[in-house]
């Protein structure tokens, strides 16, 4: 029987090694494959924090709209099936294997490919839009791995729009130093004569965002400036809000999903869906509002049930870089601010952790230090606690080995535990936790 570890295997064989950004490889790739990305209409979907919760928006709504819907996302928290869903659901590991294999078949076939492999990356794209192509959907929703212009999803060849979530320093060993070179490489995938939307949340964007658009002949749209939003209100239940912009107005916009910040994701998703309601007819207001609803995101502020005794609230969060951490912390505080908080929190070594744990320090929560089982690159737990320490945390601090000893702690001695940090630390602790383990 075949399992997404096989798949993974066949994949990993055939890949070069590390992050390589260019479009050379997986542009031979697509093209041997009969370029399967241009069969359908695509959402392109870049930025820093926010592209996944946008993208699940959107798929919701195409999906509540009745139209057969891929959605392709990373990284995937439990199993790399997740990172491409149609109409909502996982396909198959022999889908994806069958897949894969022709992939695997190209690139042996290829003097070139076999001399340059693709990345990890650019082969489980390629593979995704072969299977989307095979899966005959109506519409594909797609959220660029790392940086924009020179990532493995920028080859989609039918982009109607392209949606820009918020942008702040990460990955700057590949995008750049500087707020503004990482704002251009995300910048760089607008496509002429087609709009783009930003958010638009950092005002100093805005003129190079709209250069490029000029540059690309694209239609720029800034949330921020273009739309109008209202009526806000953010709950342990989710989010409401008004939406309008020219010709396009719906009140009382409910989302399940939790944080201020998914406001401004919700409204983002908004305003790509009024740019293409011409070519997609069936996007009506019910389907958009139904849509909107019922968006599901695991692992970014997720509420988790957790079995045991205790009836501490367990919070899941991935979030990994200043920017994320510092929406999260305003999120939580004004969510449960007046609780006892406990948080439960592993990174990885070559992420800007010290600067994560300051921010989380605002919270003055008590800290559990911990790690990720069996990944080499997780912090130890004993590192990650002196770092704490030397930040002068406003609480309590211990150290555990195992992540579910330090969420079952917490959850006694705390109203409300946060488990943050890196995805793969949420990936490895989400259904352990669902299923009760941590007690």
């Amino acid at each position: 029987m075949i399992s997404f570890d096989d798949v993974e295997a066949l994949i990993t064989k055939c890949a070069s090694s590390g992050i390589r950004p260019g479009l050379e490889r997986i542009e031979r790739l697509l093209s041997i494959l009969g370029n399967p990305q241009a069969s359908y209409p695509a959402i392109h979907v870049v930025g820093t924090n926010g592209k996944g919760s946008a993208c699940a928006f959107l798929a919701s709504v195409f999906q509540a709209a009745g139209y057969r819907t891929a959605l392709y996302t990373s990284p995937h928290l439990e199993s790399p099936g997740e990172r491409l869903a149609i109409d909502g659901n996982s396909l198959e590991p022999e889908r994806w294997m069958a897949s894969a294999n022709k992939v695997a078949g190209v690139i042996a076939q290829s003097s070139d490919l076999r001399e340059d492999p693709p990345s990890y990356f650019e082969l489980v794209t390629a593979t995704a839009f072969l299977l989307a192509a095979e899966e005959k959907v109506d519409v594909a929703v797609v959220e660029a791995g790392l940086g924009g212009r020179l990532d493995a999803t920028n080859l989609l060849s039918n982009v109607v729009c392209t949606g820009i979530t918020s942008i702040s320093m990460d990955h700057t060993e590949y995008l750049g130093n500087t707020l503004h070179d990482i704002a251009g490489e995300k910048f760089a995938v607008v496509r002429s004569g087609v709009p783009a939307c930003y958010l638009g949340d950092n005002e100093s964007l805005a003129p190079l965002f709209e250069r490029f658009c000029r540059d690309a002949k694209a239609r720029p749209f800034i949330v921020s400036r273009d739309a109008k939003i209202d009526g806000v209100t953010v709950s342990e239940d989710g989010c409401v809000l008004d939406f309008s912009t020219g010709g396009f107005e719906m009140r009382r916009v409910q989302t399940r999903l939790l944080g201020r910040y998914q406001v401004s994701n919700a409204a983002l998703a908004l305003s790509v869906l009024s740019r293409v309601k011409k070519i997609f007819t069936r996007l009506t207001e019910e389907a958009i509002r139904m849509g909107i609803l019922n968006a599901r995101w695991p692992g970014r502020l997720e509420v988790v049930p957790c079995g045991g005794k205790n009836k501490a609230v367990v919070v899941l969060d991935g979030g990994h870089n200043s920017d994320g951490v510092a929406k999260l912390v305003e999120s939580v505080a004004e969510l449960w601010g007046n609780k006892r908080i406990g948080i439960v929190y592993a990174a990885m070594k070559d992420k800007d952790y010290p600067s994560c744990i300051g921010i989380l320090n605002k919270l003055g929560a008590a800290f559990y230090a911990t790690t990720v089982p069996g990944v080499e690159r997780a912090l130890p737990a004993d590192s990650m606690a002196d770092t704490a320490r030397q930040t002068k945390w406003r609480n309590d601090v211990k150290s555990f080995e195992n992540p579910l000893d330090a969420i079952a702690e917490a959850s006694q001695d705390n109203d409300v535990v946060l488990v943050c940090g890196s995805l793969y630390f949420i990936g490895w602790v989400r259904p352990r936790v669902v299923k009760g383990d941590a007690r």
